[in-house]
C-alpha cells in the first residue's frame, strides 16, 4: 500500500505535465529543475519511513535554498511561482 507521501508525489504529477504541455520557456525550465530536487526530496523521505507532506514542502523549501546561487533572480521567482503551484494543488 502506498504512503501519504507517495500518493500526494503521484497526484502532483499533472502539475509538471501541465507546465511540460502548456507552459512557456520559463515554466517549463522550472518545472523541470523542481522536479529534481522534488524527486529527491521525496525519495530521501521515503527511505527514512517519512510520511509528512508538511515535511515535503520544509525539506524541499530547503533544498531549494541551499542550490539558489545555481539560479539568477528572475529564474528563482519562476522556480517559486511553480513551487507555489504545487502546494495549491496539493
Amino acid at each position: 500500500m502506498a504512503n501519504k507521501l507517495t500518493i500526494l508525489a503521484d497526484s502532483l504529477e499533472s502539475v509538471f505535465d501541465e507546465a511540460v504541455v502548456n507552459g512557456d520557456d520559463n515554466e517549463l525550465f522550472a518545472s523541470g529543475y523542481l522536479r529534481g530536487h522534488f524527486d529527491l526530496v521525496v525519495a530521501q523521505l521515503e527511505l527514512r519511513g517519512e510520511e509528512s507532506p508538511e515535511l515535503l514542502w520544509e525539506e524541499l523549501r530547503s533544498a531549494l535554498k541551499r542550490s539558489k546561487d545555481e539560479l539568477n533572480p528572475q529564474d528563482q521567482q519562476h522556480v517559486q511561482n511553480m513551487l507555489e503551484r504545487l502546494i495549491a494543488a496539493a
